[in-house]
């Protein structure tokens, strides 16, 4: 019995998301025990709450790619193990996408095609891997092919009026595609 093949569109999706878990995966790596308590780039939220919600994240989007995602929230892990779990489900995660096979998720009873799923994750990934950075001091900018490919994603997100994300704010219509992704999530790149 031969393997089925991937969705259509998903091998664009993971390309996307390989790269945001890479880009992630540094930033995670510039945290500290000094740095928890710091407050982030999200509104309210210290770099421990930041933290608790990208491995809820992470575990919702490794759901996600076996063709439903409930929209629960499990008790994040304790402090001290929570950068390790989250180097770990980051690493699970794209091996949970690379088996999905179905065409679409069903996000809390709306199906979505997997393709924008998969580039929801990566967005969601790579921004708060930037909040990481920029919390700590020590992250690097949004690489540029990394956000060429997030920014049509960013901008339905920034466009659909969501409040779970921060509006919007105004950049030059110039500036590179990393500066946009990021102001159309309510950040200011610099």
């Amino acid at each position: 019995m031969s393997a089925e093949p991937a969705p259509a569109g998903l091998v664009a999706g993971l390309d996307v998301l390989q790269r945001a878990l890479d880009y992630t995966r540094g930033t995670l790596a510039t945290i500290t025990c000094a740095d928890i308590d710091r407050p982030t780039p999200c509104a309210g939220w210290s770099l421990a709450d930041l933290l608790a919600h990208m491995e809820d994240a992470l575990d919702a989007f490794a759901e996600a790619a076996e063709g439903a995602v409930g929209l629960s929230s499990a008790a994040p892990s304790p402090l001290e193990q929570r950068v390790q779990r989250l180097e770990a489900k980051a690493c699970g995660l794209l091996t949970s996408w690379m088996s999905a096979r179905a065409p679409y998720v069903d996000v809390g009873g709306h199906p979505l095609p997997v393709d924008t799923v998969a580039r929801i994750a990566a967005l969601e990934i790579t921004v708060h891997g930037w909040d990481v950075g920029r919390t700590t001091g020590r992250g690097g900018p949004l690489p540029e092919p990394l956000a060429a490919g997030l920014l049509p994603t960013a901008l339905q997100v920034g466009l659909s009026d969501d409040p779970r994300f921060a509006p919007p704010v105004p950049v030059d219509v110039r500036a590179p595609a990393a500066v946009h992704v990021l102001a159309l999530l309510g950040r200011r790149a610099t």
